[in-house]
């Protein structure tokens, strides 16, 4: 059955209520705060219409309502109105992620500032290795027969690697590696190279050959075999915020939190711009079913390297977490952009 606009403001009103008191909704105050221009009695008939859809449910211990993760869904779907970031709180979220200085201080602090905006749990995936390209490789000189090799990639990610060389190698020589490896890798995705470097080894002049077996074996490690995914997460304490919203015990829920793969399922595999509402039941893992996640891609322009979020209770303020969520991820796009 189709709700009408009126049933449906109602739904939105207990939703609204119930997020910001934490108590079950009666009619008598539906009326009162929101002015619904209706009677109680009207109120009282449409929320049993509603509770007979299952968007509602009754408390045993109380006569008022509360949402039922079916009624968060067509809230979420229908009803929420995404509440645009003030002024205030995007000086908030330029001030603080000002100054971070590399890729593992802007994930650090995107994780905290979603925890403090949003007051649930916060979780960041680094930038995925699989998704990240080549920007440019650096080939630093430390001593006639050994190099430092530095790998940047478009993510912001930088790796170093020292190469033993088998013989000296002269300062021409090095910049003559350098233009190559640049010209042939500079834009791949790293999971792309691995043929590459076998093509510059045949490539290159005999005398470039030995310096280049050593680099490439070097290459090969930094690109493509450290293949594990981070992420990095805060504001789990936030769960203990709400004694009611959770029946039983947080346990299972933090155990949940401390499995990397669960949260990489939960954050890491999100379509680009974006927002993914998993709301209860819809949770495939079963120990998170009492929870909600809202989860983005973020990245350089309309490219995702990773995935960024928060999991809280179903009883949660989905406009404003959306809000939140959007924002940071956005900023964080343009941050990397601008690397």
């Amino acid at each position: 059955m189709a709700l009408d606009d009126r049933k449906l403001d109602v739904l939105r009103a207990i939703v609204e209520d119930y997020v910001a008191t934490q108590e079950p909704v009666g009619s008598k105050a539906l009326v009162e705060r929101h002015h619904l221009r209706v009677s109680p009695a009207t109120v009282r008939n449409d929320m049993a219409v509603l509770e007979e859809e299952g968007y509602i449910r009754q408390p045993h211990t109380s006569a008022g309502r509360v949402p039922t993760d079916r009624g968060y869904r067509l809230f979420v779907d229908r009803l929420s109105r995404v509440k645009p970031m003030s002024q205030a709180e995007r000086r908030a979220i330029e001030r603080f992620m000002l100054g971070a200085v590399d890729l593992d201080d802007v994930v650090h602090r995107t994780v905290r500032l979603l925890a403090q905006l949003t007051r649930q749990v916060a979780v960041v995936q680094y930038p995925s290795l699989s998704r990240s390209r080549v920007r440019h490789l650096e080939l630093v000189p430390l001593s006639t027969t050994r190099l430092m090799l530095v790998m940047i990639a478009d993510t912001g990610r930088v790796d170093q690697r020292l190469v033993e060389l088998p013989d000296t190698l002269p300062a021409d020589d090095v910049a003559d590696l350098r233009r190559q490896i640049n010209e042939k890798l500079a834009g791949c995705r790293l999971t792309d190279t691995p043929p590459l470097v076998e093509a510059l080894l045949d490539e290159v002049t005999p005398t470039l050959r030995p310096a280049m077996t050593a680099l490439s074996t070097v290459l090969l490690e930094t690109l493509v075999e450290r293949k594990e995914e981070r992420i990095a997460l805060a504001g789990t304490a936030n769960l203990a915020r709400g004694p009611m919203d959770f029946q039983g015990t947080l346990r299972p829920i933090l155990e949940a939190l401390e499995e990397e793969v669960v949260l990489l399922k939960l954050f890491g595999e999100v379509e680009p711009s974006s927002m993914r509402v998993l709301i209860g039941d819809e949770n495939e893992i079963e120990d998170l079913r009492a929870t909600s996640v809202v989860s983005t891609g973020y990245g350089p322009g309309t490219i995702v390297v990773g995935g960024m979020g928060v999991l809280g209770p179903t009883r949660m303020d989905y406009p404003g977490t959306i809000a939140a969520v959007r924002a940071v991820a956005r900023y964080v796009g343009d941050l990397l952009a601008q690397g």
